[in-house]
Parts: structure tokens; sequence; C-alpha cells
């Protein structure tokens, strides 16, 4: 299987099969004790599974890149619209370098770099999260043995405190929209809906009789991405009864409508929060549609709902999601902490006491 000849010119050759049938794979070398070296690193990868062959290794990264992303075309198409733009970047940076070339200290560099040119740490963060998708599917795939990118080659996730909005600015944007668009700003507020799946909602996923909203499906008619998505959100009967005066006067499928019983669409949404942010000064200028989903998020929390229900009402995979965006909003328990502790020690007995 492996094996070492001198060659006539004095040179060392250094030859083995990975695998029955397999290519002969050889190497030269000017010192026998080089090519033993390396003979016995390659018979080691290829017992121990971590082989790669090395006309693999010579895979560059835009290689990868535009076979990877072959295989994550099943995807829904907004997710692999989000990973070009996101491989385009990483292109740039190491689209002509072979896999196995790119370094953790190359990663790190890149990283550094990114942010010096003004990237946003959000951005930056999900730039070496998706290098590292790649870089992990590689490992997988045979093409490296490990990835460069770790821990301590991430970036901080760079997560901004979510705007709030007042009930006031709430109120007041709900009037600067249309008529038939309002609907879009009480499910955004008062039931947290997302901008697409607003625009998705139809009148049959409204639960008028158990009062509850009940998302199957984002604009266009397009699924869901997550099941958490499709858990129902209660409502109270007064926004129940605003969403039924807009249907029964503007008709149509859908909740939110263009005003001729046809469905609205998110760019007509975001169009209405351009206009209704030009003629509303208390409003920010970086103010979006989705800033509504934290005023409904706000509201329950103020209202000393647990981190569970309000997860469950932003319909978040997972607690942590709800606590590393809406941490903050809760209230501090500095002074209920220093009450609890304080009550046990008073109601210890005293020396005097324990003496009697």
């Amino acid at each position: 299987m492996a094996s070492i000849d001198r060659r006539p010119n004095g040179s060392w050759q250094a030859r083995y099969r990975p695998a029955v049938g397999a290519t002969q794979i050889t190497r030269t070398f000017h010192r026998k004790v080089d090519a033993q070296a390396w003979l016995t690193a390659q018979t080691a990868a290829v017992q121990s599974g971590t082989h790669i062959h090395p006309s693999r290794g010579k895979l560059t990264v835009g290689e990868w890149c535009d076979s990877w992303l072959d295989g994550y075309g099943t995807r829904r198409s907004s997710t692999v619209r989000q990973a070009r733009v996101h491989i385009a970047q990483i292109g740039a940076a190491f689209g002509d370098r072979p896999l196995a070339a790119v370094r953790p200290s190359d990663v790190r560099a890149w990283t550094a770099k990114l942010k010096a040119n003004g990237a946003a740490d959000s951005y930056v963060y999900a730039l070496h999260n998706r290098l590292s998708q790649l870089m992990s599917d590689a490992v997988h795939d045979g093409l490296l043995t490990r990835s460069p990118c770790s821990r301590r080659t991430s970036p901080p996730a760079g997560r901004p405190r979510p705007y709030v909005a007042t009930t006031e600015q709430v109120f007041a944007l709900y009037d600067a929209f249309a008529e038939h668009q309002r609907p879009a700003v009480l499910l955004g507020a008062f039931a947290g809906l997302r901008t697409a799946e607003v625009v998705g909602l139809r009148v049959v996923d409204i639960d008028f009789a158990d009062l509850a909203v009940c998302t199957v499906q984002q604009a266009g008619g397009v699924e869901l991405k997550t099941a958490m998505s499709k858990i129902p959100v209660p409502i109270p009967a007064e926004l129940a009864d605003e969403l039924a005066a807009s249907i029964e006067k503007f008709g149509g499928d859908h909740v939110v409508t263009d005003g001729l019983r046809g469905p609205s669409s998110t760019w007509a949404v975001e169009r209405a929060v351009r206009a209704a942010k030009r003629r509303l000064p208390d409003l920010p200028t970086d103010f979006r549609f989705h800033d509504l989903r934290h005023y409904f998020a706000s509201l329950l929390i103020a209202s000393g709902l647990d981190v569970k229900t309000v997860q469950h009402r932003l319909r978040h995979g997972s607690a942590t999601t709800t606590l590393n965006t809406y941490s903050h909003l809760w209230p501090n328990r500095d002074e209920q902490t220093r009450a609890a502790v304080g009550a046990v020690l008073r109601a210890r007995p005293s020396p005097e006491d324990q003496r009697r």
C-alpha cells in the first residue's frame, strides 16, 4: 500500500494508495526522512478517515462556493438570495485561494477589515457565520480536515437595542396610513406579525370565535419559514372588532388589501411607512414596520408576562432569541431581591431569643 524508493538522481519518492483500486499518489523529497514523515502522516490520515486527496485539496473557495450553492438551491428563494449576497463578499476576499490555504488568522483579518470599512457588527457576524457554514460543509464533504472558523475567529454579534415606539407614535402611524392599510399597523403592533405575514394574512386565518390570529403563509402564498411561526396569537375582542369592520368595508380574501379587494404587498406597506415618517417628525428616520413588533414585545413585558410566554407570542424559535433581543425591557428586580433576602434575615431569631 505504501513504499519509499530511491530514484537515480538521488531523490526519494514516497507512494501510497488511499484505497484499494484508487490512483497511486506520489511525492518526491530530497531526504528519505522527509519522505518517511510525509508517508507516515498520509497513511495515518487514511486509517483515521481524515485523508484529503491532493487533487481535492486544490479546490478554491470560489469553486466550492459555486458547488455549495448548487446544493443549497432547494431552500426558499429569499434564503438563497441572502446566501448569494454573503458569498459575493466571501468570494471577493477568498475566491481564488485553495480551501486548505485559508487560516484562522485570515478569517480574523477579514472580519476586522470589514468592520474597519464601516460594515455593521451584525452584518460582519452574519458573513462570518456563512463562511463557517461553507467551511463546515467542506469538512463534512471530505475537502478539509478542519474548519478555519471557530468561536475564536467569530466577531461580536452586534445586536443593537431595538427601537420601541410609544403608544402615541403607534396610533399616529395608524392615522397616517390609508384606511384600507390600517389593519397592518394593528396586526404589527398588537399581534406582533412581521410585514410579509401581515400581507399574507387571509380572512380565514382569523378565528373570530376563539379570538386568535393564525398565520399560515407569507406574502404571495409563500410558506412560513418555521413551524413556530404558525403558532396562533391570541387577540382581544377589541382588535377582532377593528379587523372585522375593515374586512366588511373593503372586502377581499385578505385582511390588508390594496383598497380594491385585492391583497396588499410588502412594498406597499413599507412605502406607507416611509410616507408616514415624512409627516410624523417624532418617528426616527430609520423606523421600520418591523419596529411595531418590538412595540408589541414591550407591551407584553410591561404587562408582567414571563420570558416563555413572550417567546410564544412572538413565535421565536427559542427563549434565548427573546432574551437576546428584549432582556433590557424586563424590569430591574434588584429591590425585590434585596427585600426577599432581607425578609429572611429579619425573621431569624436574635441570640437573646435563641437563649430563651
